[in-house]
């Protein structure tokens, strides 16, 4: 009994393990962080530069109609989340990693369905396609929205590697 009690207080008094021979999550965290910020400034970029103006019938009358993404509030939340997104790639805290992840992937999500529903329309309400005429504006919100997924993906990369990194540290 005395030698049980012995064994298991030297056992809970020994500190964790090293992290294994050639890995070093300082540098990789550092990676993730930049890419992060890259992955946001592309994705911001893209959605920001576009812009197409065509020429449309509006109730059997011609006029040059612009499509923006200031024109929809969906990415309009785009920018704003990726514009915070960009800036917790600059200056990234602990603290916040859960909501910027619930920023980006919201966003990402609610400008993925404005865009589908511009590339395909819903026959049921009304809407029609507008991809078919606004093709390169709808190829630059897909491109930053595929962009966006992947700054999402290296959000996840990085919570991970923190729980890790704070489980590893953690007296066992």
């Amino acid at each position: 009994m005395v030698t049980t009690e012995i064994e298991n207080k030297s056992s809970s008094t020994e500190s964790t393990p090293p992290p294994p021979a050639g890995v070093d999550f300082f540098k990789f965290d550092v990676i993730l962080r930049f890419l992060l910020l890259g992955a946001s400034v592309v994705a911001l970029a893209v959605i920001v530069t576009s812009e197409q103006t065509e020429l449309v019938l509006f109730q059997g009358i011609p006029v040059l109609q612009p499509a923006k993404f200031k024109y929809s509030p969906a990415f309009i939340y785009f920018v704003a989340a990726f514009s915070v997104s960009a800036l917790y790639g600059l200056l990234s805290s602990l603290a916040s990693i859960y909501l910027i992840l619930g920023i980006t992937a919201s966003t990402t999500g609610t400008a993925g369905g404005v865009a589908y529903i511009g590339l395909k329309g819903n026959n049921h309400v009304g809407w029609i396609k507008v991809s078919s005429v606004y093709d390169k504006y709808c190829k630059h919100l897909a491109s930053s929205i595929a962009v966006a997924l992947f700054s999402s993906i290296v959000t996840i990369l990085l919570i991970w590697l923190s729980v890790y990194t704070l489980q590893s540290r953690v007296p066992k």
